[in-house]
């Protein structure tokens, strides 16, 4: 299985590749989201795991162009909150059509209860 991991923190993105790929998926890294729908026009991907908070381009706008473009792939959004203020956005992510949502920081056990949910189980 691919996923795709959309977010500009290293750490997060190094932590979340580490324990993916111990559990055996294959994963794709983007900074940003023109970044990661640049690859999911190029590489088939089966998940999506989206920060909102992103420069350039950010979550919100990815997830509403995976769902209008990509609709079969699943979407997990994950956010500390906003940049300087408490609003949570995740929810408003779940309505543009995030499948799942994380706040930060999560564990894995969080992480793969999420991907249980939207994965189908192996074969």
């Amino acid at each position: 299985m691919n996923i795709l991991v959309i977010e500009d923190d290293v750490q997060v993105k190094l932590m979340l590749r580490m324990a993916l790929e111990k559990k055996g998926f294959t994963v794709f890294e983007a900074g940003d989201g023109i970044q990661g729908l640049d690859l999911v026009e190029r590489q088939p991907i089966d998940l999506v795991i989206t920060d909102i908070f992103m420069p350039n381009e950010d979550g919100m706008i990815a997830i509403s162009r995976l769902k209008k473009d990509w609709p079969q792939i699943k979407i997990l959004a994950i956010s500390g909150g906003a940049p300087g203020g408490s609003f949570d956005f995740l929810p408003v992510a779940q309505a543009l059509g995030a499948d799942e949502i994380l706040h930060k920081p999560f564990s894995t056990e969080e992480l793969f209860a999420c991907l249980t949910r939207l994965l189908p189980p192996p074969a």
